[in-house]
């Protein structure tokens, strides 16, 4: 399995308004299931809007959290 690129803020600055939990994480440098996991726990360091079981990372909490670091 190969492993996807990082994108860089340019590009994450470019996606839609949300993304999917694997493309967060991806961002973010860890693991889908670890992100799922802070999510769980209400411990994401970027916003999460939940709609039942499915979760969507706002591309702003994103971008704000890169500039930032």
């Amino acid at each position: 399995m190969t492993a996807r690129p990082t994108p860089t803020l340019a590009e994450v600055r470019q996606w839609p308004a949300t993304v999917a939990v694997p493309e967060a994480a991806t961002v973010l440098g860890i693991s889908k299931s670890h992100l799922y996991d802070l999510i769980k726990r209400d411990e994401a360091p970027v916003r999460v809007l939940s709609f039942g079981v499915r979760h969507r990372v706002v591309t702003a909490s994103l971008v704000a959290l890169l500039e930032a670091a």
